[in-house]
């Protein structure tokens, strides 16, 4: 083959997708919408998971005291082997304080274990997760955590309507 020839290359062309793209946001959260509610638990459970870890370690701490406070020590025996137990009992203060340390030894899949149990005991807990991420600007940017954000703004909103037409 000489150096001048042209090579000539066939490439298929896929036809453009019609329409703007919709954010994957949107996406999932018309799927959480439609979702039957034993899967809309399971999604948020992995959505917490997700923002748990890609937060800084002060951020983990404070996702975890707000999963943890309204659980008593049975509770916690119960869950991801009793790491949450450990935790407890080993807080100095009388109120629920984790350290930095003690985040570092919680992996993903225990604060997801965690977020599925909560979920059954109190809902407020999991709708406090909504002021520790927007109060914090690394979780904040998170594609995770905005939607999470979302998903529990619109379920807070649509609890106060239901207990206001009880």
């Amino acid at each position: 083959m000489n150096v001048n020839e042209k090579i000539e290359v066939h490439t298929s062309v896929q036809p453009a997708l019609q329409g703007p793209e919709i954010p994957i946001e949107q996406l999932v959260a018309e799927e959480y919408q439609s979702a039957p509610p034993v899967t809309k638990s399971h999604m948020l459970s992995q959505l917490i998971g997700k923002v748990f870890e890609i937060a800084p370690a002060v951020e983990k701490r404070r996702l975890i005291e707000r999963l943890m406070r309204p659980l008593g020590l049975l509770s916690l025996v119960a869950i991801a082997n009793g790491i949450f137990l450990g935790i407890r009992l080993r807080g100095a203060s009388p109120g629920l304080r984790v350290g930095i340390d003690e985040t570092q030894k919680v992996q993903t899949g225990d604060v997801i274990a965690l977020a599925n149990w909560i979920q059954q005991v109190s809902m407020q807990a999991v709708h406090g997760l909504a002021q520790i991420i927007t109060t914090s600007p690394t979780l904040a940017s998170s594609a995770a955590a905005i939607l999470l954000v979302q998903i529990l703004s619109k379920q807070a909103k649509t609890q106060r309507v239901d207990d206001f037409r009880k």
